[in-house]
């Protein structure tokens, strides 16, 4: 590895770092205003229907923010390989390697679906479209919120 290639490797490695850290942050925004929305609709009985929609909206958003850390946790592991082994190789080629390995609108699409169907992402979607239906749905016969 070249003098000054390890310095850039390393520099990459930590702006990588950074990014993946606030896409975790802003994925936990994300949960938590689907949860603040849900609550709020209960609170102003908004249709179930606009709080199902609202929920996967956001629910689709954080799959969003998933699969592009998910493309940054691909390049860290690369740059990482790359300082481990010692081996020549390029740095800052994050968008290189994603365009050289993307996959066309459907395979977009599977990647973005694999995100949102990921444990750690569905929580609280798949809940909170539970209360919804149970709640604002009339689905739960006598658990229906009392009226405010």
């Amino acid at each position: 590895m070249s003098a000054t290639e390890s310095p850039a490797l390393l520099q990459e490695w930590a702006v990588l770092q950074g990014n993946i850290e606030q896409h975790e942050r802003n994925a936990l925004a994300v949960k938590i205003a689907a949860v603040l929305v849900f609550f709020a609709a209960l609170v102003f009985s908004v249709a179930e229907t606009l709080v199902a929609a609202l929920v996967t909206i956001l629910w689709v958003q954080e799959a969003l923010l998933r699969t592009f850390q998910a493309r940054l946790c691909r390049r860290i592991l690369r740059v990482e390989e790359l300082l481990r082994s010692q081996s020549v190789g390029l740095a800052m080629q994050l968008h290189t390697e994603w365009t050289v390995g993307r996959k066309g609108v459907l395979g977009m699409i599977a990647e973005y679906a694999k995100s949102a169907l990921r444990p750690t992402v569905a929580y609280p979607y798949v809940a909170l479209l539970a209360l919804d239906l149970i709640f604002l749905g009339g689905a739960g016969a006598g658990l229906e919120m009392p009226p405010a």
